[in-house]
């Protein structure tokens, strides 16, 4: 069901149940109206004759000087003014001249439901020759209730135009806000297909150009991260064509030229005779040549081995690693004081999280080599156990150099690889840092 749909649902039943209640109001205030109006027309009435007739109380009743005072009351609204003879004929009075047209008159269902019961009230004159006569006044409120039939028409009229109006001026403005959704979910659909530099326009409705803004800022973000994707993935392509290109080299240089030696060494020593004395010298140093040279190659590849993947990581676990990792760089750089904390269950981790803990642990002490000028860094691991069932792995790397500025970190491509390798197991990294303040980088991983 469409919006438009429901709103219009919503302002018709709403339309209705007004237009009800304020028939209801409109037909008690008619009917109350009705009979406190007939009501005083038939007391008026009665309070006239009776004051007529104590008035002429000594005189017998003259039908000549009362009829035309009748006629006169009969022409009131709302009554009906008879004599009824005692044999039940109707002395003939001047019928009502404003009589409703039947054509003006309103439906009979308003009339039933204005209209009450109104008694008859009947008065009881002599003549002058002794003959009792009957007074009947009876309630007329037709006139009135055509009146307030004319009244409620307009009242309903009225009220019709003005739900017509409001139900217009509250289409109107939907139809501008749903063209502005409109807008907005066309805008999210060129969005959804990674065309992040898609942008909303600002529109006039306060809500709606603030959506557009959260929306302008969001795409924002996404090119940006998209953007640094991109460098980030393009670095480590070239990382990696470097990486090849290096062990290309190595390989040529160092095992290529190694294993010819050895292959021209073997070639000379089994050309060579046996039995002279300086033939047996001459395989003595062929072969401490061959051993040489094979204790160099083992080096060159355990080297090689450790640069692609460290074994002992496997091996003996992450805190051994690390330990490893931070012998080396204090023996490279005596300068440079290196403290590690580090608990025995981190060798309990997954090997997923330990590589990428090393890695980032790596980056950092290059990093700190490289541009901190730090005197001291200090490395601490620790599990916080939040409950039973959930755990968190917290990496903190601090050292006392120069710090970093923010415009700069953010180009930085070993910080944002970092961040990619911490995101990648579902852990966020925090930097903190200030220019000569040192720098902390921050990792929390849920285990």
């Amino acid at each position: 069901m469409s919006l438009r749909y429901q709103i219009n649902l919503r302002i018709l039943i709403s339309s209705l149940c007004i237009l009800i209640l304020g028939g209801s109001i409109a037909i008690w205030q008619a009917r109350d109206a009705v009979n406190k109006e007939v009501d005083s027309s038939i007391n008026l009435a009665v309070q006239l004759i009776s004051f007529g007739f104590s008035q002429a109380s000594q005189a017998p009743f003259n039908e000549t000087a009362w009829l035309p005072k009748f006629n006169s009351l009969n022409q009131t609204r709302h009554l009906s003014i008879q004599l009824k003879e005692p044999s039940g004929q109707i002395i003939g009075l001047a019928h009502k001249n404003q009589q409703t047209n039947s054509d003006d008159q309103p439906p009979h269902w308003f009339i039933n439901l204005v209209a009450a019961h109104y008694p008859e009230v009947e008065h009881q004159i002599t003549r002058t020759n002794g003959e009792h006569l009957t007074l009947i006044i009876q309630a007329n409120p037709l006139d009135e209730i055509t009146e307030v039939w004319e009244e409620s028409l307009g009242f309903f009229s009225s009220l019709f135009l003005l739900t017509l109006f409001t139900f217009l001026a509250v289409n109107l403005a939907f139809n501008k806000a749903l063209k502005s959704i409109g807008v907005i979910v066309n805008a999210l659909k060129v969005i959804e297909t990674g065309q992040y530099n898609q942008r909303l326009p600002d529109f006039s409705i306060q809500e709606y150009d603030s959506i557009a803004k959260a929306i302008n800022h969001m795409t924002g973000e996404l090119n940006a991260s998209q953007q640094e994707n991109r460098a980030l993935t393009q670095h480590s392509l070239e990382i990696q064509e470097d990486e090849r290109q290096r062990l290309s080299q190595e390989l040529h240089d160092e095992l290529g030229q190694s294993l010819t030696a050895i292959k021209v060494m073997a070639v000379t020593a089994g050309r060579c005779k046996t039995g002279a004395v300086g033939t047996v010298v001459d395989l003595k140093q062929t072969t401490d040549a061959i051993i040489s040279i094979c204790d160099h190659l083992m080096t060159v590849v355990r080297s090689m081995m450790h640069q692609l993947h460290p074994l002992v990581l496997t091996e003996l676990g992450l805190k051994a690693t690390m330990e490893d990792l931070l012998n080396h760089w204090s023996m490279r750089n005596p300068e440079l004081k290196l403290t590690i904390n580090c608990p025995d269950e981190v060798d309990y981790l997954e090997q997923k999280i330990t590589i990428q803990i090393f890695r980032v642990v790596q980056e950092c002490l290059t990093n700190i080599v490289r541009h901190a000028q730090a005197s001291q860094a200090e490395i601490k691991l620790e599990l916080e156990h939040l409950n039973t069932n959930v755990s968190v792995l917290r990496l903190q790397v601090t050292d006392d150099g120069q710090g970093c500025a923010f415009e700069k970190m953010k180009s930085g491509f070993g910080l944002l690889g970092m961040k990619e390798r911490i995101n990648s197991l579902g852990g966020e990294l925090t930097i903190q840092t200030q220019p000569q303040q040192g720098m902390s980088i921050i990792a929390t991983i849920p285990l």
